[in-house]
């Protein structure tokens, strides 16, 4: 279901437009790329190579919002070949039984509509109290490509300019706490090497 962006500035915390203001603001250098709106990784991956170039350099993310079973939210991102076990997961962030969260749980505490998650999301995902979770592995990009709240444009952003993102947002609702534990192993050590040879071929 595509989105209505006519509706979304209505809902959102922080809008798209907003969004785009602040990184200005906060000198965050970024590429704006605008496509059809995409759902899924699937129909990511049918306008990647033609909007971005391919490039093994260019790190493509899924971000998945999560709930456990005390409903604590969870953001977690990670490269968009990363196959996610929802089990083991849980063990490793310490946290238990989690399942998808629903699309009105997904706007009530991170502002978007299916298809538009991204880390952009925590600048209103931080003051509902979402945990973030970046794997290791995405610093191995050159840039990322996340969606700036809206599922019909991606910014191409390099890894230190996102953590420059998460520091102004974290600083502007002082909870700079939050930076120690965004980046954290989230996946085995034999499930990573085989996703990095993939990757090298």
């Amino acid at each position: 279901m595509p989105i209505d962006n006519l509706n979304l500035d209505k809902q959102l915390l922080v809008t798209s437009k907003n969004l785009i203001k602040k990184l200005d603001n906060w000198n965050i250098n970024y590429k704006i790329f605008s496509h059809a709106p995409v759902m899924s990784v699937q129909e990511a991956k049918l306008i990647q190579n033609k909007l971005f170039g391919f490039d093994k350099d260019k790190g493509h993310i899924k971000n998945l919002y999560l709930r456990d079973k005390r409903k604590n939210n969870i953001l977690l991102v990670a490269h968009q070949d990363a196959s996610i076990d929802l089990k083991l997961l849980a063990k490793i962030i310490k946290m238990e039984r989690l399942s998808f969260g629903s699309p009105d749980r997904l706007m009530e505490n991170l502002g978007v509509l299916p298809g538009a998650v991204s880390p952009f999301a925590m600048i209103n995902g931080a003051n509902k109290d979402v945990s973030l979770f970046l794997d290791n592995s995405l610093k191995s990009f050159r840039k990322i490509y996340a969606h700036p709240l809206e599922n019909d444009k991606t910014l191409e952003i390099s890894i230190d300019q996102l953590e420059m993102f998460f520091e102004k947002y974290c600083h502007t609702l002082k909870i700079e706490a939050l930076l120690a534990r965004i980046w954290c192993d989230l996946f085995p050590v034999r499930q990573r090497k085989r996703r990095l040879s993939i990757q090298m071929t």
